[in-house]
């Protein structure tokens, strides 16, 4: 039995939150031929999309800040979801593998430090496929933009708690998000993180696969990315994990490199240089055979951090270590006395809630897409608009 459609028939792109029929007179066509019985078999109109339901049932509210997601009510059941569109820009015959594998990850995980992915929609073209999430009020890139006081301690410890939560159980299901950063980190009103942005994760085997190096955003991008190193571990997940402790204890954004040059010299002022000793054959990774370090032989974390107690530099170096395979692990962060000592983590129902500067149109400077890693970065972000 052969599928098809017919290409040339005209088609719209359905829009959300229209309660009408669609105004097109001509939808693409469905149909199936039977090899056996060599005659075409219709497809019933009902049938044609699978289980997938209308975008059309969705509302649109709003978009949600200047990113690809919009705010929608499910006319269904009355709740506020978050639709993201699928990019099929240069896609003709069938969805992007980025967008497959998103799909595929997202429908399998549960858990609730993990954005869950509710069903995927479908409008009367192939361009219109979207993702229905849980919505979440805040991005983490957000209130860092509008806070007015920054957060406590205390308050530090609780995000970062349920970031290693969600970290530990991505690792133990084998797989590497590749593109954490505040802005992937979204907040509910009732305090709960929830790691989001799929588009560039990957599951990985027993043997390290190589990978192209070109990912995770500049300002959070570990060591042996920025020395292109084929193989990727969940170590650089951990590392962009450390950047952001880094960030929301400082305030302010602790690597902001403007090239790939100026991000490794920013690591080099704050770690000291790398050698042999401490990370076994990094002296041979491509980069390095084209560019010599400089000599700092200092770690610089603690007087970076002069407030942050024993065990928060110690948390800190285990996340910072150059060499991937002794970084430390979600799972073992959680185990750190950093966690235990006062301030303790607050519970996230006592987090602070805040206007949802996302839905306000407010014009901000976008990250640095993680697949043009030369362009520079700028720290505006933390300007209050």
């Amino acid at each position: 039995m052969k599928y098809s459609y017919d290409m040339n028939a005209s088609t719209s792109s359905a829009s959300y939150g229209s309660t009408g029929p669609s105004s097109a007179t001509n939808e693409r066509k469905v149909s199936l031929f039977s090899l056996k019985e060599l005659r075409p078999l219709e497809v019933p109109a009902s049938d044609q999309l699978g289980k997938c339901r209308l975008v059309t049932e969705f509302e649109k509210l709003n978009r949600i800040g200047e990113g690809t997601y919009d705010r929608a009510r499910d006319t269904r059941s009355d709740e506020i979801v978050a639709m993201k569109r699928m990019r099929m820009d240069r896609e003709r015959e069938g969805l992007p593998i980025s967008g497959l594998r998103e799909i595929n990850l997202l429908l399998n995980l549960r858990h609730p430090n993990v954005v869950l992915l509710k069903e995927v929609v479908v409008g009367k073209s192939l361009e219109s496929i979207f993702l229905v999430m849980e919505y979440c009020e805040q991005d983490l890139a957000s209130l860092l933009d509008n806070m007015n006081t920054p957060f406590t301690e205390s308050q530090v410890k609780c995000i970062l708690m349920q970031l290693f939560h969600g970290l530990e159980y991505l690792h133990k299901n084998f797989i590497v998000h590749r593109d954490l950063k505040v802005s992937n980190l979204l907040l509910t009103d009732n305090g709960e993180l929830k790691i989001a942005d799929f588009g560039l994760a990957r599951r990985y085997g027993q043997k390290d696969m190589p990978m192209t190096p070109r990912v995770v955003t500049l300002w959070y991008r570990a060591p042996e990315l920025l020395f292109q190193s084929k193989v990727q571990t969940t170590a650089i997940d951990m590392w962009a994990a450390g950047c952001i402790l880094g960030e929301l204890l400082l305030h302010k954004p602790l690597l902001p490199g403007r090239s790939e040059i100026n991000q490794i010299e920013l690591i080099v002022d704050l770690l000291g240089t790398p050698n042999d000793s401490i990370w076994p054959n990094c002296s041979k990774l491509p980069v390095l055979d084209k560019f010599h370090l400089k000599h700092q032989p200092y770690n610089n974390l603690k007087f970076k951090f002069n407030w942050v107690s024993a065990a928060g530099i110690r948390l800190l170096h285990l996340l910072f270590m150059y060499d991937p395979t002794k970084r430390a692990t979600a799972e073992e962060c959680l185990q750190s006395s950093y966690f235990k000592e006062n301030p303790l983590p607050c519970d996230p129902k006592l987090m602070p809630s805040f206007p949802q500067h996302r839905n306000l149109n407010l014009k901000r400077e976008s990250d640095e897409p993680p697949v043009v890693p030369k362009k520079a970065m700028s720290d505006d972000r933390y300007l209050i608009k």
